[in-house]
């Protein structure tokens, strides 16, 4: 399949299945294809708050689905500068749209060094056992 829709190329990811788009020092992050179809009907999204403060690998809200509450990770270190409110009115744009109108909050970046820690498209496909 490649990397393509379920994977787009251009962002980095985590472990975690958290995707980030990197502008500057600035990063968008949200869930990925493959977290939300796991997670199945998105219900409910817990946002972080703006001006938190947050630690890479932190949990920095949750995502509840008919399934389960899954946290989501902040993959960076840094400050939330914005929030997704829409998602408090609709959830489901996270499984609508994960890499579009899905994402969860944007981080100011304490240490752009972390974003080496972050894995590419296709590190990310081998993980979810893509090729």
């Amino acid at each position: 399949m490649g990397v393509g829709k379920m994977v787009p190329f251009e962002l980095k990811y985590t472990a975690e299945h958290e995707w980030v788009k990197v502008e500057g020092e600035r990063v968008t992050v949200g869930i990925t294809e493959y977290a939300q179809k796991e997670l199945g009907d998105v219900v409910y999204v817990e946002l972080p708050a703006v001006g938190e403060k947050v630690k890479a690998k932190a949990g920095m809200g949750s995502i509840e689905s008919v399934k389960a509450v899954s946290d989501v990770y902040a993959p960076l270190t840094g400050e939330i500068v914005e929030v997704n409110d829409e998602l408090q009115f609709s959830p489901e744009l996270v499984n609508q749209d994960p890499y579009g109108k899905g994402w969860i909050a944007v981080i100011e970046v304490a240490d752009t060094e972390e974003l080496k820690n972050l894995l590419s498209a296709e590190a990310y496909q081998k993980l979810i056992g893509g090729n």
